[in-house]
């Protein structure tokens, strides 16, 4: 049995594309700083739940453009989401 085994190349598919869409989308919310768009993050990817795979190009390869395309739809909807869920979080504590 081999006890060396190397997991680093397992990571879930929708982290690159989330995190790349807050970026995007960052600019959108001027009233959010920086350090809200981990929170952001961790928002939409648990909207989105769990894809893992070790190879990101291996998953592109058997996807249909019709899948394609509704995971960059199902990416865009959590994000926003996740904007507008963390703007409101930090309005109602600066409320208190």
């Amino acid at each position: 049995m081999t006890t060396n085994i190397n997991f680093t190349s397992v990571h879930n598919h929708y982290e690159r594309p989330v995190f790349d869409a807050v970026s995007r989308l960052a600019p959108n919310y001027p009233y959010l700083e920086a350090d809200a768009l981990p929170d952001v993050a961790c928002v939409a990817l648990n909207r989105l739940g769990s894809r893992y795979i070790r190879h990101t190009v291996d998953l592109n390869f058997y996807l249909t453009e019709k899948e394609r395309l509704a995971i960059e739809q199902t990416i865009g909807e959590a994000v926003t989401y996740a904007f507008e869920f963390v703007q409101a979080r930090i309005a109602m504590r600066a409320r208190r």
